[in-house]
């Protein structure tokens, strides 16, 4: 590489830093809102992440990053795999960003930071009309954003590319018939032997200070880094990644539910174990980030599901799980434990849903999401059809808004595209999981014995440390040498259901 390409290359890397250090903060300001910022700062709290979101995105569409993109464009085949691939993902973002006016970019960050301080008011009350307006004109920004970028086969494919490159209706609708059909069919074989009722209820109330320690001893337990991170409480458990080396989870707590919390807490933990094992080579970069939101969640629901449901992960630390809340689950044995973490029964909310049926809370949003884009519903539609959508998925009638159509932040928030990333990221886990097994057939046994080093350097190795440099659809086939298919996930829930309740 010559000289003026790596002086070239040196600046490039340089402005991105400092976009990257405004990133920081608007990132910082978001945690503080959804983590306890007094309510009455929230509106100026919204003025100032727009003025930072006018800065980032002045920056990334200027001049001057037109040019080093031109030029680094035309020197492309010189480049490192990395740079190649920092190239591209910078822009994506310089190309969709440029179409957008920044004075509207602007409205809508501002617009999304008051509506999600709404919501949390709506879902208190239960009234879905509080949200509603602030709804009707995210989804107008969304649909004249969507014109802006230009419509390639559908428009909602254009929002799912924000999350997972390369994902379209036409390629997800075939694999989530697949598994639909084959969940809605294990739904219903276990229904009709009965769902289960446990002699022994673990819906017990458990202190909160208890509960947080336990949830502390979870993440240390699974390999969270504390000194690069830290646990808090919110309303919608989230994991933020400031930098590379802050790494933010965030729980909820229930008084009488201490499965909750637990199974929150490994989502979130799986979310920041990726972020934590990003190669240190990207800081700097947007490269250094998980390289899609489905394979995120494939870390989150990995950790939650798959490690965290498993006999052999009970049996690890059961004496934990004891020791946090003594004598309150004395008569819980393991076993009881066990099924109790995997019991099956269709429920009415996404983030409480057994493994099994949890994929259909997500094809509910995933079609209200296509038809608003398809136009063929309007935001006033949202609570008869979510709760028409409840009925014939899951059998449920539900009561109101806050079990319903406001139980997920991620509307307010604008994130119209992002759930179909969590069965996809089912999907990823599962694919993972089999090669994982086969690679390595004793881990359940490490797991047993309280030892999760190495599922979790495999991880780290395979996925973790690649951040964006590859596609997700490179890194599955890389990982695991198959493209995604949903046949991993059907057999690993159909085993898992016969075994439990021979089905």
């Amino acid at each position: 590489m010559n000289q003026d390409l790596q002086s070239l290359l040196q600046k490039f890397r340089s402005e991105l830093r400092e976009i990257g250090h405004y990133e920081e903060a608007t990132r910082l300001m978001e945690w503080d809102l959804r983590t306890g910022a007094p309510k009455k700062g929230h509106e100026l709290r919204a003025e100032a992440l727009g003025t930072l979101s006018a800065k980032i995105f002045a920056m990334l569409t200027s001049e001057n990053m037109g040019r080093y993109l031109n030029e680094l464009t035309s020197a492309e085949a010189e480049l490192s795999q990395v740079d190649r691939a920092l190239l591209r993902v910078v822009r994506e973002t310089y190309e969709r960003s440029k179409k957008i006016p920044p004075e509207r970019h602007q409205a809508y960050v501002m617009l999304v930071a008051k509506s999600q301080s709404v919501w949390e008011e709506a879902k208190k009350q239960a009234n879905f009309s509080l949200l509603k307006p602030y709804l009707e004109k995210i989804i107008a920004f969304k649909r004249e954003f969507i014109q802006y970028w230009g419509i390639q086969n559908h428009p909602y494919d254009t929002l799912l590319n924000l999350y997972e490159p390369g994902l379209t209706v036409a390629k997800i609708d075939p694999i989530f018939k697949q598994l639909r059909e084959a969940t809605v069919d294990l739904v219903q074989r276990i229904g009709e032997k009965g769902f289960p009722k446990f002699p022994v209820s673990l819906r017990r109330e458990a202190p909160i200070h208890q509960q947080r320690h336990f949830s502390e001893k979870l993440l240390e337990r699974i390999g969270y880094d504390f000194q690069a991170g830290r646990l808090d409480e919110t309303a919608h458990p989230f994991e933020e990644s400031l930098n590379h080396y802050d790494v933010r989870v965030t729980t909820k707590f229930v008084l009488d539910d201490v499965l909750n919390a637990m199974y929150s807490t490994l989502h979130e933990g799986g979310h920041a174990l990726y972020e934590q094992h990003v190669s240190a080579e990207l800081i700097g970069t947007p490269l250094c980030h998980g390289a899609s939101m489905g394979i995120h969640e494939s870390q989150s629901r990995f950790w939650e599901n798959m490690l965290g449901r498993s006999r052999s992960f009970l049996q690890a630390i059961y004496g934990d799980f004891q020791a946090a809340f003594p004598g309150l689950f004395a008569d819980v044995h393991l076993e009881t434990l066990y099924q109790a973490a995997n019991h099956v029964e269709p429920s009415l909310i996404r983030i409480e849903a057994d493994e099994l049926t949890y994929n259909l809370h997500i094809m509910i949003r995933y079609e209200i999401e296509r038809a608003l884009f398809e136009e063929t519903c309007e935001v006033g539609d949202l609570p008869r059809l979510w709760n028409e959508k409840v009925r014939d998925y899951l059998g449920l009638e539900t009561p109101n808004d806050a079990l319903g159509v406001l139980q997920d932040v991620h509307w307010s928030g604008g994130d119209f595209g992002y759930f179909p990333t969590y069965s996809l990221g089912n999907l990823y886990a599962a694919q993972f999981r089999e090669t994982l097994y086969k690679e390595i057939p004793d881990i359940e046994e490490q797991w047993s014995e309280g030892d999760f080093s190495q599922v979790l350097e495999w991880f780290s190795t395979r996925v973790h440390s690649h951040g964006k440099v590859l596609l997700p659809s490179e890194l599955i086939e890389q990982a695991t040498g198959k493209p995604l298919s949903a046949d991993y996930l059907i057999r690993y829930l159909q085993q898992k259901m016969s075994d439990i309740y021979q089905v």
